[in-house]
């Protein structure tokens, strides 16, 4: 299986960049999942979680509140107002995470469903690195 490069950058620099063999989008119209070689695409990005499938497999989860992508064979780049990454060496690490997660929600919170579930995975992601 091939990889592809991915790339989520914020207004505050680079969240994330590197190798992986697939991603999980919230896209507007509902969430889709890339792998290397997709067809070229530009859409829309609402509140939710990026999930990445990493070249060893593990999964790492990214909180944002809404966005844009950029879609072509070889690589994937997100612009992203706000983003949350939900990894850590420590415990600790996690907790702060998880912090600025509930933050970012909060500073989005509407009726919108898609934060319920952003919230529910972003718990589930934080039980899994614990």
């Amino acid at each position: 299986m091939s990889n592809l490069k991915l790339e989520i950058l914020t207004p505050n620099g680079e969240i994330y960049n590197g190798e992986a063999l697939s991603v999980t989008l919230p896209g507007e119209e509902g969430e889709f999942g890339v792998l290397a070689e997709h067809s070229s695409l530009s859409t829309l990005l609402e509140a939710g979680v990026i999930d990445i499938e990493k070249v060893d497999k593990s999964v790492e989860s990214i909180l944002i509140n809404w966005g844009v992508v950029q879609v072509d064979e070889e690589k994937v780049v997100v612009l992203v107002e706000g983003a949350v990454a939900i990894r850590g060496e420590t415990e600790s690490d996690v907790a702060r995470a998880l912090e600025n997660a509930k933050e970012l929600i909060d500073s989005i919170k509407d009726d919108n469903p898609a934060i319920a579930s952003a919230t529910a995975r972003i718990e589930l992601a934080a039980q899994n690195l614990i």
